[in-house]
């Protein structure tokens, strides 16, 4: 059993409730917390009308939007489970996804309709633009389950499918409360501040990072559709707390308006998602900018570790040190812990893990060890002081002449050449040495051509011989996932790639 929480809409709704909420970023629109708690509660009586039940799923397909989260709390004053699915995804794999969980009502948006139609069968449909407005007026709202059992499942996080197919994590009341304390703690985020919400609520940062804990501490959430570099900039002045993934970062610093733009009220800066480039750390650095960079996974909530401001210029690559809540091991292949400075998988344990995979105990089986500890499938290593380095996944490693390579390391080297804007690494067969790094790249906008002989020239210089890839593919864009992580397994090495 997980520890109990109180309905958080309702709590702040007594706390705070002239305090605005949520502001609409296009329209201006605000709500505060008494009128979020309202909404929500009807938004509870909607969804009891269309059948919703107590352990049912609820699939919702929108774009970023107020109603979402109003969705959300409405789930969990039924003790519903939400299930947000990834509108970039093909009808094929959310039908998959509908099938793997079953939801008996389907909620979405003006801009997802058409592909709502497509996945509604044998499903009650809610359109937000629509019969949901409509609805909320006519209703009494529901009456507030006051606690809601850490334990219980609030919604499902499908992982992003960097490296197959994905699986819906399930994401506890004590997994989100675990996290806000873990952000609050890290990003010293303050009652009244303001954050902005734009990465995609179909996956947990989206959710996560910084949007429930600040409901939870009382702040106000602007809401964005989506990622607008020109939008954010505009928005920055504003907010106290960033949060982004690497390629927001890449993508901000490319703004002409960069240089010019005043960061000045933000106090904290956080990335995850993916390793964050020494250049762009240095770039930010040179604006005064310290941005912390941290790791997590979809199953730890996600906030798992997150560097120090102190830390983030010193230990440039360190994604700090493991939150309050959490324990951490580097284990290597035998099954024991790593010295410091070696490198072995990273092992989690703590109140902010999932329980497992939804409907599918193998899967949740091979992912934990038999006391508890999370297989995170990522390497790492902790140097003496106590902060750790992520190398990358296990599955990403090669082994070149009985070498391991971790692609990480060539990628971040790869960034620092000057006309490089980004690249990813994988491992090839080679006849001689087993295995060799193939550079997948893509250059700065305006760079004329550059010869795959000069990058690998440039790596050489930087890296061990083994370490240096043996073949160079320019690329015009990384085929993504939405959060921004490149999706290695789909990149295909060109037959007449250049090699050394």
């Amino acid at each position: 059993m997980g520890f109990d929480l109180v309905d958080i809409t309702a709590k702040r709704a007594e706390l705070t409730p002239h305090v605005i909420a949520f502001e609409d970023a296009l329209t201006g629109r605000t709500l505060t917390y008494a009128q979020l708690d309202d909404r929500c509660s009807r938004a509870a009586e909607v969804l009891a009308e269309l059948g919703v039940v107590r352990g049912d799923r609820v699939a919702i397909l929108c774009r970023n939007r107020i109603e979402f989260f109003e969705i959300m709390f409405a789930c969990a004053k039924l003790d519903a489970i939400l299930v947000p699915l990834n509108w970039r995804s093909p009808v094929g794999e959310l039908a998959g996804i509908m099938a793997d969980c079953a939801p008996v009502a389907l909620v979405f948006g003006r801009e997802d309709a058409e592909m709502a139609a497509a996945l509604g069968a044998h499903r009650k449909p809610l359109a937000l633009d629509g019969g949901y407005e409509a609805a909320l007026p006519t209703v009494t709202p529901q009456a507030n389950v006051r606690s809601w059992r850490g334990d219980a499942i609030w919604f499902l996080s499908y992982t992003s499918g960097t490296t197959g197919a994905p699986k819906g994590v399930m994401q506890t009341y004590q997994m989100s409360a675990v996290n806000a304390f873990h952000v609050t703690q890290a990003f010293d985020l303050r009652p009244r501040d303001t954050t902005l919400n734009y990465l995609p609520l179909f996956h947990t940062a989206g959710i996560q990072l910084v949007t429930l804990p600040t409901l939870i501490a009382g702040g106000t959430v602007i809401v964005l559709p989506a990622f607008d570099e020109e939008r954010v900039m505009t928005l920055m002045p504003r907010l106290d707390i960033f949060f982004g993934v690497p390629a927001i970062y890449q993508q901000l610093a490319l703004n002409p308006a960069f240089d010019g733009a005043d960061f000045s009220r933000i106090r904290t800066w956080g990335c995850g998602g993916a390793p964050l480039p020494d250049v762009l750390v240095e770039k930010y650095a040179a604006k005064s900018v310290r941005v912390c960079n941290g790791y997590g996974m979809t199953e730890t909530g996600p906030t798992a570790f997150i560097a120090a401001p102190e830390d983030a210029l010193t230990k440039i690559g360190s994604v700090g040190k493991p939150q309050m809540l959490l324990d951490v091991r580097i284990v290597g292949t035998g099954g024991n812990d790593v010295a410091d400075g070696e490198s072995g998988e990273i092992w989690m344990r703590g109140p902010g893990l999932t329980p497992g995979y939804w409907d599918k105990p193998e899967e949740t089986k091979k992912a934990f060890a038999p006391d508890g500890w999370l297989r995170s499938g990522d390497i790492g290593r902790r140097d003496a002081d106590g902060c750790y380095y992520v190398a990358g996944r296990i599955k990403e490693m090669y082994i070149s002449g009985a070498e391991n390579v971790y692609p990480a390391e060539i990628e971040n080297v790869l960034a620092r050449h000057p006309s490089v804007l980004e690249a990813a690494v994988i491992g090839v067969p080679d006849e001689k040495w087993g295995e060799v790094g193939h550079a997948f790249v893509q250059l700065r906008p305006g760079t004329t051509a550059v010869a795959p002989a000069e990058l690998i020239q440039f790596c050489r210089a930087n890296l061990a011989g083994y370490k240096t890839p043996r073949h160079v593919t320019f690329v015009d864009d990384f085929p993504r996932t939405a959060a921004g992580k490149i999706r290695k397994h789909l990149l295909t090495p060109a037959p007449n790639a250049p090699s050394r």
